[in-house]
């Protein structure tokens, strides 16, 4: 008689995966197979997580940036030193200006969901028109899955950081690499600062793991996958420091202070 040790259909699809938290960090290519193997969504688990923490970071800065205003200090933004005198002058201003919870809690709140929802959705899909366009034979869902999956350590990461900002009361100076940045004023040491600010081991440990499981899923060369997928998130990551040239621009409007 034999023995059937695969495991049940029902389970391999479960939308809740908490069991394979552990595996994905500390054994990916044997965890990314089964992730890959699944013939629906298993994504909720690593994005309600990441939900979760983002949350909770925004809610613990948001109390911290409260508490210095109530005292009369000023959580200044990444990259301020570099603002011209006539930025941070408008920057206090604005700042004055957008001290109701509202400004504090809600919106950041609110921002920080959906760009969990909204970042995840658009890498997943991004990294899987990258990949068919070389040849891959992935699916949408799994690329949607892998790269759920993929942004774990950013759990880990937001996780450390809400331990820092509770410990010391303030909030993250030069997260990253962004203390490597130009000290000269001018927006290329704006974008720059911002460009490696989101540059840790956390993101890299993230990439590793994409890798890992889309060459798996794209059933492309090993070269091949990976040249495509870092190709990818280096114009993600250099799109995504263009906010803070946005911000540093805006800076210079005046803010008209709003009834809440």
């Amino acid at each position: 008689m034999t023995t059937n040790l695969s495991v049940p259909l029902p389970e391999m699809n479960s939308r809740w995966r908490f069991d394979w938290v552990l595996p994905v960090l500390l054994r990916p290519r044997r965890a990314f197979a089964q992730i890959i193997e699944a013939t629906s969504g298993v994504s909720f688990t690593p994005i309600f997580l990441l939900t979760l923490s983002s949350l909770v970071r925004a809610l613990v800065s948001g109390a911290i940036e409260e508490a210095a205003k109530a005292s009369g200090q000023i959580q200044l933004p990444p990259g301020f030193e570099y603002y011209t005198p006539e930025q941070q002058a408008q920057f206090y201003q604005a700042a004055s200006a957008t001290s109701g919870p509202v400004f504090v809690y809600l919106l950041p709140a609110i921002m920080t969901i959906v760009g969990v929802l909204l970042g995840w959705l658009v890498l997943s899909w991004l990294l899987h028109l990258v990949l068919t366009m070389f040849g891959g034979r992935g699916s949408s869902q799994q690329a949607i899955n892998v790269v759920a999956w993929a942004l774990l350590p950013f759990v880990i990461r937001d996780v450390v950081r809400i331990v820092a900002m509770w410990s010391t009361n303030s909030l993250l100076g030069h997260p990253g690499l962004s203390g490597f940045a130009p000290t000269d004023d001018g927006m290329m040491t704006i974008y720059i600062a911002a460009l490696l600010r989101n540059l840790d081991i956390f993101l890299l440990w993230s990439i590793l793991l994409m890798g890992i499981g889309l060459s798996q899923s794209s059933q492309l060369r090993p070269g091949k996958a990976w040249f495509a997928i870092l190709l990818t998130l280096i114009i993600v990551q250099l799109v995504r420091a263009t906010p803070a040239l946005i911000a540093a621009q805006f800076s210079d409007l005046t803010v008209i202070r709003p009834f809440f």
